[in-house]
């Protein structure tokens, strides 16, 4: 395909997002913030790794409030940071049960936290902390004086905004995967399992291009499916089905995540009329993806197409949610959210419905907030639901 982004950022991609950052921090007297997480880790320091697979070394990274961020980091990796921007590695050889880093750390905290006496950790919803809890607690034990304040909303606020750069990795990614979507349609087969049918779409998607397809889930049933998270199992594809893909696929570490539905041999009218209502529903949710109006107000316009076409439920909890490094990020269109869009917020939209006891209908797209409106990323579904005969 062509236009393929360019791998990794200009070093002025991550000074801007520590300048967005250190003036959340000035601006809630915070002295450092410590990111514990692959994807936090990454979005400050470009530092790429599949090592934090293994759950056996932590790793750190300390945000000052007016510095570079400074790792500490094992041993192991230091070769591969100091290739990136920092250049402030502190490394220990690691696994060291007894002192994992920890002395290295505090000593860095304590140096970084004189004017305000004030770090930040995230803590709210949607965050994680990777390291031994019993570390932390001693860490947090060590630190008399020292307010511990949650930074997960600043470090969202400034990940809610993508830059061009990231916008186009995610675009690429989008496109890529909508056309294995339409390439998958000669390739799906009834008679095989949900299991062959997604093999052979990631090996479509891999040959495209794609980095990887960490995720691909799928569900099928007769006139429809129950779950959209399972899957694929060994379920065998019968005429009648209705089979449905999910997938978050990657390029240079960015996501997409939607999905697209297939009908085999032929369907009932329940599930035909269930598949028009969410497709009309996400062009309302399109419709109402513009700059100033909130996630809440998304959420609304999709819904209140599929309550008037005839929906018993939702099972979801939520309409979509931002994207980015990961398959989902904050935030979520839901009734109480309320996340005011701007121009680079990239969303899914994702309305479902039950339309049977037990079947549910789910149609998910990803678009990009800009000045003159919302843009398609992913390549619209069809309009009517595929069968494949």
């Amino acid at each position: 395909m062509n236009n393929i982004p360019s791998r990794g950022f200009h070093s002025s991609e991550y000074e801007n997002r520590l300048d967005n950052i250190q003036r959340l921090m000035r601006g809630q007297k915070m002295d450092a913030i410590l990111l514990t997480t692959q994807v936090d880790i990454e979005y400050y320091t470009g530092f790429k790794t599949q090592f934090f697979q293994s759950p056996t070394r932590p790793w750190y990274v300390l945000i000052p409030s007016d510095n570079k961020p400074k790792a500490i980091i094992p041993t192991i990796g230091e070769s591969g940071m100091s290739q990136t921007w920092l250049d402030d590695i502190q490394t220990w050889t690691s696994p060291n049960p007894t002192d994992d880093g920890i002395s290295l750390l505090l000593a860095t905290i304590k140096s970084l936290t004189s004017k305000y006496k004030c770090l930040g950790v995230p803590k709210s919803q949607e965050s994680v902390l990777r390291m031994p809890l019993d570390d932390y607690e001693g860490l947090i034990n060590s630190l008399s004086g020292i307010e511990i304040k949650d930074a997960n909303k600043i470090l969202r606020q400034v990940r809610l905004v993508k830059s061009s750069a990231e916008i186009e990795k995610i675009r690429h990614i989008c496109q890529l995967t909508s056309q294995g979507f339409i390439d998958l349609i000669d390739l799906l087969k009834a008679g095989d399992s949900e299991r062959e049918n997604c093999q052979r779409f990631k090996q479509c998607l891999l040959a495209l291009g794609v980095d990887d397809s960490p995720y691909i889930v799928a569900g099928s049933g007769k006139d429809g499916y129950g779950s959209i998270i399972m899957g694929p199992g060994d379920k065998i594809i019968e005429e009648g089905d209705l089979f449905i893909i999910d997938t978050g696929s990657v390029f240079d570490s960015y996501f997409c995540d939607f999905d697209r539905n297939f009908a085999f041999g032929h369907i009932c009218d329940e599930a035909r009329e269930a598949y028009e209502v969410v497709f009309k529903a996400t062009d309302a949710g399109f419709r109402a993806s513009q700059v100033g109006n909130t996630t809440s107000d998304v959420f609304h316009a999709m819904n209140d197409v599929m309550q008037k076409g005839g929906a018993l439920g939702n099972s979801v909890g939520r309409l979509g949610h931002g994207l980015g490094l990961q398959l989902t990020e904050w935030p979520s269109n839901t009734a109480t959210d309320n996340t005011i869009l701007r121009p680079g917020v990239i969303l899914t939209l994702e309305p479902g419905m039950a339309y049977l006891p037990g079947k549910e209908m789910v149609h998910e797209e990803n678009i990009v907030i800009t000045e003159s409106g919302p843009e398609w990323l992913s390549k619209r579904a069809p309009e009517e639901l595929p069968i494949i005969q």
